[in-house]
């Protein structure tokens, strides 16, 4: 068993160090895992579960029975990051990494190949229903464990960059996910999509699954989890307990940060499609385009973001970013309301710059408040509960507003001002964090 162990040791040691483009390119597949599930899994949900899944007599209550198992997903990302971040803190930021990839993309091949209502009865709502919260567990502690394999790889002084390359994975899984979703849908008849046409998305995902696992195999342990582990062999018992007593300000700041992103992203994503195409009379196809070309922008815009907090640092990027959308709320809707179709993709791709100029800072940000014992559990509940608040409810709280103000939008507008302001001054904490706990932060020497 010695014989073994100091093998194991020895090609351990042998093994190539992971270089910064390497983590950070095995760190976005994760992303755009994760995006491309989303939204791919929300229009199918929408136009195919309720029929073969959950199969009432009633449309309307079929279709929103499909979509709260899309709320199903959300709800177990909180406890995926704790338990796994607790446990990428213990023993590893790469075998929590292999274990999520593991979870998300095979969860995703399983949906494609799940027996629907007419086949197995009951069986098939509670089969998905059980397959999207290992999911969404899966994805509670892919974000942290990403973002950390690509920030503690990368030298001090890119680490912006390269930590924005794990955010630019998410615009590139929309992209994705929109062009299979739309090339299904508008080639296919109703009939072959509801027998067996929408498993496709689902089972093409095996080979962003297959690609991701071969880059990450290769990996190895990062350089900040090292440095802890060698200055305090003893490893904390309970990370979590740890984060919150220690962090708890950071941790707040991080959720009042993520909280615009995710809530401008998926207001963009879900609830102005709809309204796009239901109160403005926008084609859908149209409308997809546009959302495509918010995606692409969002591309574009985030390793842009990330060189440029490299150069003058996150505060006046975030803060900028910030303020602008502020500004933006209330024209974003008015010039919608022109039903032009060049203000949609006007306001679409404009929105689609300000998700990846506030996104891009956050993997390197979060991970300079945090020392690397707890880093794993305190930016996955950060980011986490963000994910749940502006992206489970985003949508919700949107249409709730839009409603109750007799479908004007003033009241979505107001709201994002609010999120805009709690983001500036959780922006404004976290890189006064940042910059006086630098050094120690990532000190060799740290405990």
């Amino acid at each position: 068993m010695n014989a073994q162990n100091l093998q194991s040791r020895q090609a351990v040691a042998t093994k190539p160090p992971t270089t910064p483009w390497t983590a950070a390119m095995a760190s976005m597949v994760g992303s755009v895992l994760e995006y491309y599930d989303f939204f791919v899994y929300g229009p199918m949900a929408a136009l195919v579960f309720g029929a073969i899944f959950f199969p009432t007599g009633d449309p309307a209550l079929a279709t929103l029975l499909a979509l709260s198992t899309f709320a199903v997903g959300f709800v177990a990302r909180p406890l995926g990051g704790i338990v796994i971040g607790h446990m990428g803190d213990k023993f590893g930021r790469k075998r929590m990494l292999m274990l999520t990839f593991f979870l998300t993309g095979g969860v995703t091949v399983g949906i494609g190949c799940l027996p629907t209502f007419n086949q197995v009865g009951v069986w098939a709502p509670i089969l998905l229903v059980l397959l999207r919260f290992i999911q969404g567990f899966g994805l509670g502690g892919e974000w942290g464990g990403a973002a950390l394999l690509a920030v503690e790889h990368a030298p001090e002084s890119k680490r912006g960059f390269f930590g924005s390359l794990v955010q630019a994975g998410a615009p590139i899984g929309v992209i994705l996910s929109s062009g299979v979703v739309a090339i299904i849908t508008g080639t296919m008849s109703k009939a072959d999509l509801l027998a067996w046409g929408w498993r496709i998305p689902f089972l093409i995902s095996i080979l962003l699954v297959v690609f991701g696992l071969i880059l990450r195999v290769r990996l190895t342990e990062t350089p900040d989890f090292e440095k802890a582990v060698a200055s305090a062999p003893a490893k904390t018992k309970l990370p979590l307990t740890v984060a919150l007593r220690q962090y708890p300000k950071q941790i707040l700041a991080m959720i009042g940060l993520h909280v615009s992103d995710t809530t401008l992203g998926f207001i963009q994503g879900v609830f102005i499609l709809g309204f796009a195409t239901v109160t403005l009379g926008i084609s859908p196809t149209v409308a997809l385009i546009a959302n495509i070309a918010a995606s692409l922008a969002n591309l574009i815009m985030t390793p842009l973001a990330g060189l440029i907090s490299d150069r003058i640092g996150s505060r006046p990027v975030l803060v900028t970013a910030t303020a602008v959308l502020a500004l933006w709320a209330f024209p974003m809707f008015w010039l919608m309301e022109t039903k032009s179709v060049t203000a949609l993709f006007v306001v679409m791709v404009c929105n689609g710059m300000i998700v990846g100029t506030l996104f891009s800072q956050q993997a390197t940000l979060f991970a300079a408040v945090l020392e690397p014992k707890v880093r794993y559990t305190g930016m996955s509940v950060g980011f986490q509960v963000a994910t749940v608040i502006g992206g489970g409810f985003g949508p919700l709280i949107a249409q709730a507003l839009q409603n109750s103000a007799g479908g004007a939008t003033w009241s979505i507008s107001t709201y994002l001002v609010i999120v805009a302001i709690i983001a500036l001054v959780s922006a404004i904490y976290l890189t006064s964090r940042q910059a006086s706990l630098r050094a120690r932060t990532f000190s060799t020497t740290e405990s």
